[in-house]
């Protein structure tokens, strides 16, 4: 078998966004690793539950190390659950785990959770329920990330399902938290609810949804226009949807209209759902866990909604709102609309020139640039 350096060496972020500053292993994956070596050695199959592993670093290396069979794995998103599977097929490790969603089949009698601590402390206060929930009494959670990333708040949440949290010596500015002894838990707090004017409804979202279930700002400027999105529009598109505001309003505002929402994280999507079902629209919106429509056919839709990420992981990178504007020029019929909200600093408004048609600006403000790009009879450049 492979060293963990050699495993680590091979290991790819594809299909997710790849550039020389963006890595597919970490000092925190290592630290991790390092820091659970003792507890991963006497764990037997089937004991180990790993949670947020970015592109396969902790589960592969966790392979590589200790010989270890039958990891349970969840992430969010499926660009890292795609790359996972993908890097493990290279190293011939593709039968040492399965995939699970953030459930009982995940963490059912689990003695040990390696866990990559998530930016949204919903999300940490939802992973640390569910797995004094369903893990074994005995369990032993090792939680890391970069310092930049830790908040003590982070160690409170923990706490709220656990009796016990420590965090570990710190090394190259990341740090792992160590957490046993869990505690008895009421009913799941998840999905969260609020109403929200904007949409006259309300919006769910479970913990690692993006915003959680609030309106950011971007998509609140992006809904004042809602009105002059292709009125003649049958099928659209809410890419990214997050806990599904667009989609709904859209549905709600159009009673002949279906909607797909697609995104990549599984939390959204959830929301998403949870969001449609509530609001009485889930029969003409449907979500889909997807990476920027690719598994939408070509030219199948009227109309295209997008407020882009600006961030891949921990850096400031295009790449990712790129790739959607490439799948929506081929996604959009002839004649069919995009609508974009983004940061005005950022020059999207080229790209979107050459992936989907002739772009104007709508709106501006102190932040943002709402702009409509129109797909046109001509081949698309790519």
């Amino acid at each position: 078998m492979d060293s963990v350096e050699d495993v680590f060496d091979r290991l790819r972020r594809y299909p997710d966004v790849e550039a020389p500053n963006l890595y597919a292993v970490d000092a925190a994956d290592r630290l991790l690793l390092d820091t659970a070596a003792e507890a991963l050695a006497g764990a037997g199959s089937g004991e180990v539950a790993v949670i947020g592993d970015g592109y396969g670093a902790l589960t592969l290396g966790s392979a590589a190390a200790h010989d270890l069979t039958g990891l349970r794995v969840h992430q969010d998103l499926i660009t890292g659950e795609s790359a996972l599977a993908a890097n493990a097929k290279n190293l011939g490790l593709t039968d040492r785990y399965t995939a699970h969603g953030l459930d009982a089949e995940l963490l059912g009698g689990a003695r040990v959770v390696l866990m990559r601590l998530p930016r949204m402390l919903a999300g940490v206060a939802e992973i640390a329920e569910n797995i004094a929930r369903y893990a074994a009494a005995d369990v032993v959670v090792f939680a890391g990330g970069r310092d930049k990333y830790l908040t003590p708040a982070m160690n409170e949440i923990l706490a709220e399902s656990f009796a016990r949290v420590r965090a570990g010596r710190g090394r190259q500015k990341s740090r792992v938290l160590m957490v046993s002894e869990p505690l008895p838990v009421g009913e799941p707090r998840f999905p969260v609810r609020e109403n929200i004017i904007e949409i006259d409804g309300d919006v769910l979202a479970y913990g690692s949804a993006f915003s959680g279930p609030r309106l950011d700002i971007g998509t609140r400027f992006l809904l004042e226009h809602l009105d002059r999105m292709k009125p003649d529009a049958r099928d659209a598109v809410d890419l990214g949807c997050g806990t599904g505001i667009l989609a709904v309003a859209l549905a709600k505002s159009r009673p002949h209209i279906r909607v797909v929402g697609t995104d990549q994280s599984a939390a959204a999507v959830a929301s998403a759902r949870a969001t449609a079902e509530v609001n009485g629209v889930a029969d003409r919106v449907t979500v889909v866990r997807d990476d920027a429509m690719s598994s939408a056919a070509d030219n199948s839709a009227d109309l295209v909604l997008c407020n882009p990420p600006f961030h891949v992981g921990a850096a400031v990178h295009t790449g990712s709102a790129i790739k959607m504007f490439v799948e929506t020029g081929r996604v959009l019929r002839p004649g069919g609309e995009l609508w974009t909200v983004y940061n005005s600093h950022l020059n999207y408004r080229g790209v979107m020139e050459r992936m989907v048609g002739r772009t104007d600006v709508i709106a501006r403000n102190q932040k943002f640039t709402v702009t409509r790009s129109v797909r046109g009879l001509r081949d698309v450049q790519r």
